[in-house]
């Protein structure tokens, strides 16, 4: 999961200003964490709590208003009796990743990735999403092939992943939907050597680049092991202390001793 989070950071910065190239540095003055991490750790600490979704999400957000979200996730943040509002953004599939690591069987982290999208992203586009995202992650940390892996995803989700990034790259541009954005994030998965290397193909798209890295991020931590002790302290250093107390419990819970 922290290969998620650190993906989010190193990408904040190209949200505003996309790149489409891969020699970028990973790690600068102004990169932040968004949205994308406070609410990964939010499912985090739902899982390790045993707290429902919905309320994790929205105490640990509040906490946090300006990470970036999107207007709608925000009115839904704050408002009194929040409600699902048949998004299909990729909020859904950009705080999933630790449902992909905690749980043991692909029934259930289907049903739970179902569960982190529903409460907002109830659009069908927006479950799937969030449930193609665990799934890989799942898949990957199993000891899948990079093969297996694409098979499975296509078979369930109809994703077209028999694309490659160079064709992707030119034409591609800033897209906040599900179906947008995870099967080009499993494609920069797929592409890459390493953790580092799948980043970077996500990032170089040049679209919504610190959700992009964020999801491949996850699913090249999974396959590829934990994340360098460089990039862990990297995290550390960009989190608040609450928010690294929290991801480093999951990850020392669920990955390291997995």
């Amino acid at each position: 999961m922290l290969g998620a989070i650190a993906g989010d950071i190193i990408g904040s910065i190209y949200e505003a200003t996309p790149i489409k190239t891969k020699d970028f540095p990973l790690f600068v003055k102004n990169c932040r964490f968004t949205d994308d991490s406070v609410l990964t750790i939010a499912v985090a600490s739902a899982i390790m709590q045993d707290e429902d979704y919905q309320s994790s999400i929205r105490n640990l957000g509040q906490k946090y208003p300006d990470a970036g979200y999107g207007s709608s996730f925000y009115n839904w943040l704050f408002v009194k009796n929040p409600q699902p509002y048949n998004s299909w953004g990729n909020g859904a599939a950009m705080r999933v990743a630790p449902v992909g690591f905690a749980f043991e069987t692909p029934d259930k982290v289907l049903e739970e990735a179902q569960k982190t999208a529903q409460i907002s992203h109830n659009h069908p586009e927006g479950i799937k999403g969030a449930q193609a995202t665990a799934l890989a992650i799942y898949l990957a940390r199993k000891d899948n092939s990079k093969k297996k892996i694409k098979e499975e995803i296509i078979n369930r989700f109809d994703y077209d992943l028999n694309r490659q990034l160079d064709e992707i790259r030119p034409d591609y541009s800033f897209d906040v939907s599900c179906q947008g954005t995870v099967p080009e994030a499993i494609i920069s998965f797929l592409e890459s050597n390493s953790w580092e290397d799948a980043v970077r193909n996500a990032i170089s798209l040049g679209g919504d680049s610190d959700t992009l890295a964020n999801i491949t991020g996850g699913i090249a931590e999974a396959f590829y092991g934990p994340i360098d002790i460089d990039v862990r302290k990297k995290v550390k250093h960009n989190l608040t202390e609450e928010l690294w107390n929290i991801a480093n419990q999951f990850y020392r819970q669920y990955i390291l001793e997995s």
